[in-house]
C-alpha cells in the first residue's frame, strides 16, 4: 500500500496539483522500504503525471480561442519559441520544481513523439529521484550496503 501511495503522490506532484512526493519518499526510506521499489514507483508515477500534462498540451489548440482559456496566443507563441530553442531535449528538465510541469505541457503542445517524450521525461525524473534517495540516505544515515 505504501508503494501505491507513493505512486499516486508522485503522479499528483507531476501535474498542477499541489503534492510533494519527496516528503513521502523520505519517510518511506527511513521506515526500511526497498530503495529500488521506492525509486521505481516514484519515477513511474511522476513520469505518468507528466504524460497527463503532455496529453493536456496536445489539446491546447482546440481551446486556445475560447474566452475562458487562461493563456494568450502571444504567450503560447513565446513558449513554443523557447521550446524550439532547446528542442525536445529540454524535457530532461521536466523534473524541475519550478517550470518542469509547464515544460512537459509545452512538450505536448509541440507534439513531441510519445516515445521520445516518455523516455526523456523518465530519465530526468529517474535521476531526480535517485538523487533524492541518496540525499535522504545520507541525512538519515541509511547504510549504502542496504541498497540492492
Amino acid at each position: 500500500m505504501a508503494y501505491l501511495t507513493l505512486f499516486l503522490t508522485a503522479f499528483a506532484a507531476a501535474t498542477l496539483l499541489p503534492a510533494y512526493s519527496e516528503i513521502l519518499l523520505g519517510t518511506l526510506v527511513t521506515q526500511g522500504y526497498s530503495l529500488w521499489w521506492l525509486w521505481v514507483w516514484a519515477t513511474a508515477g511522476n513520469t505518468l503525471g507528466s504524460v497527463v500534462n503532455g496529453v493536456i498540451g496536445r489539446q491546447v489548440d482546440r481551446f486556445k480561442n475560447k474566452r475562458w482559456f487562461p493563456v494568450s496566443e502571444r504567450q503560447l507563441e513565446r513558449a513554443r519559441e523557447r521550446f524550439n530553442r532547446y528542442g525536445q531535449w529540454s524535457l530532461l528538465l521536466g523534473w524541475l520544481p519550478i517550470g518542469g510541469d509547464a515544460l512537459t505541457l509545452v512538450g505536448g503542445i509541440m507534439r513531441v513523439p510519445w516515445l521520445n517524450f516518455v523516455v526523456l521525461v523518465a530519465i530526468g525524473k529517474g535521476v531526480r529521484y535517485a538523487f533524492v534517495l541518496w540525499l535522504v540516505m545520507e541525512a538519515a544515515g541509511v547504510p549504502s550496503e542496504s541498497v540492492p
